[in-house]
């Protein structure tokens, strides 16, 4: 048997419970900012001025960067976390101005403008929570190998 063959490469932080916890908190958040997003791009499809692809891309960009997170890629961490910087600036400078548009002679959105303000309002705390645990994650170190001999198998 070739050397290659009797060694294994393991990754003993992914085995780690607070790993696990952590990839699964980031995937989460990751998928529900995803979801308010898409909420608040089609509740205001109508009425929004512009920003309509950047809605959009932010979308694609979380729920691809959530599955590389699956894949245990530690590499889009920092730029998970720099991303959720952007997007809660967003949801700050849209909150009040979606609470603003919740008066007489504004165009209705499909949904009521207090609702997507509140819906903005609430991502800015998805994307607090998405800096810090995508930030504990990076420091969890899951790329780190080690290698071993395999075990021969008894004859």
């Amino acid at each position: 048997m070739a050397d290659e063959d009797r060694v294994v490469i393991e990754h003993p932080n992914r085995r780690k419970a607070s790993s696990k916890l952590a990839r699964l908190v980031v995937i989460v958040l990751l998928l529900v900012s995803a979801a308010v997003v898409l909420i608040v791009s089609l509740g205001g499809w109508d009425t929004i001025e512009g920003a309509k692809l950047i809605q959009v891309l932010f979308i694609v960009v979380y729920v691809v960067f959530a599955l590389f997170v699956a894949r245990w890629s530690r590499g889009v961490l920092p730029m998970i976390a720099a991303l959720a910087v952007i997007l809660g600036i967003f949801g700050a400078v849209a909150a009040p101005a979606w609470f603003d548009r919740d008066k007489d002679g504004f165009t209705d959105p499909a949904i009521a403008s207090g609702v997507l303000g509140l819906f903005c309002a609430l991502l800015v705390l998805l994307q607090l929570a998405l800096i810090l645990s995508a930030l504990v994650a990076f420091r969890q170190k899951w790329n780190v190998e080690v290698e071993r001999r395999r075990e021969p198998a008894p004859a």
